[in-house]
């Protein structure tokens, strides 16, 4: 089986960029934080990452609004550089919401049926195999319920994608026709909250959310093309904002909508786990250390530094630990 990999980068300092993105005004009820655009320059560890621990990856797809690392090698055989308006419409460009970015990637030329999707905060930090994303063709993933309360944008955005799952999904013929999948044991190996969760909100008639995985994603490029087909009015409204809004959706109604339709492999080991780095400092620890300690096959690294003075320090300390765990340069490196 091919698997192919996509990561999606922004250069916050580019200054093109920032001017290109200073002449369109954020509307009210958006995120255009500084946070979603700094760049912590830890994007070499990713590719180290990738050639040192998941050496069998097809191809790389490195979505980009045109910037490039200066020191990436981009005549490596397995990298395709792929700009947004190589593959998304021209009606929703330019874009400086990840949404639209996202919500098209099935239209990335030479796309694998079979890929993973990574932000630029995510990393391999252990050797992976295919197996612990794909089994029998099926991405690895698991079914839970949660409740959402959409109190601030992202709530929200997190309500609309359960919003056309209802739309489109009747939870209790969902769970009668997969219940091995929602209600399995395998997920007492690795994580209780899935099942113990499920099992307390069974008894509500809608689905009131699903439980995310902040780590990378295994997607089926087909899964993209059908939701497209079902519900392409919303994504549609959603790539014609520009910058992240309350009415959006996000990438996360197409793992949703293969949950449902039971096109998984229930996980049987723990893939990764998010953390966050924030102003504090002795909770940064526990990122650090498992970064260093290699806890887990894959990790997400999440920004919520509120504290602009601090970043440079942590930054530091960060890139520090992934450099003890991934010292050497990469092929995707320029020598």
């Amino acid at each position: 089986m091919d698997i192919d990999f996509v990561i999606t980068w922004v250069d916050g300092n580019d200054k093109e960029w920032q001017q290109a993105r200073a002449e369109y005004e954020v509307p009210a009820n958006s995120d255009a934080g500084g946070n979603r655009y700094r760049d912590w320059d830890n994007l070499q560890y990713w590719f180290r990452g990738v050639e040192r621990f998941a050496p069998w990856v097809r191809k790389i797809h490195f979505v980009t609004w045109g910037h490039i690392p200066h020191w990436l090698n981009t005549s490596h055989p397995k990298l395709r550089i792929v700009r947004h308006e190589d593959y998304i419409p021209a009606e929703y460009l330019p874009t400086f919401s990840s949404h639209p970015i996202e919500l098209n990637l099935h239209r990335i030329e030479g796309l694998a049926e079979h890929f993973v999707y990574f932000n630029d905060d995510r990393f391999i930090i252990r050797p992976i195999s295919p197996s612990i994303l794909f089994r029998d063709g099926l991405p690895c993933d698991f079914a839970g319920l949660r409740v959402i309360y959409p109190l601030d944008l992202f709530s929200q955005i997190e309500f609309n994608n359960i919003r056309v799952i209802n739309n489109h999904f009747s939870k209790k013929e969902v769970i009668r026709r997969h219940r091995g999948k929602w209600l399995t044991p395998r997920y007492l190996l690795h994580h209780s909250d899935p099942l113990l969760r499920t099992l307390l909100l069974l008894p509500w008639k809608h689905f009131t959310g699903l439980i995310d995985k902040h780590i990378p994603v295994a997607y089926k490029k087909s899964t993209f093309e059908e939701v497209w087909r079902e519900a392409g009015e919303v994504l549609h409204e959603t790539c014609g904002h520009r910058f992240r809004s309350g009415g959006d959706v996000s990438q996360w109604v197409f793992r949703y909508w293969r949950i449902c339709k039971g096109e998984f492999y229930p996980l049987t080991q723990s893939q990764g786990k998010n953390y966050k780095v924030s102003s504090n400092l002795k909770r940064n620890q526990r990122a650090y250390r498992a970064i260093t300690e290699q806890k887990h096959p894959m990790i997400c690294v999440n920004d919520e530094l509120s504290d602009p003075s601090l970043f440079a320090g942590i930054k530091e300390e960060l890139n520090r630990c992934f450099a003890r765990v991934l010292p050497d340069k990469s092929s995707y490196e320029k020598s």
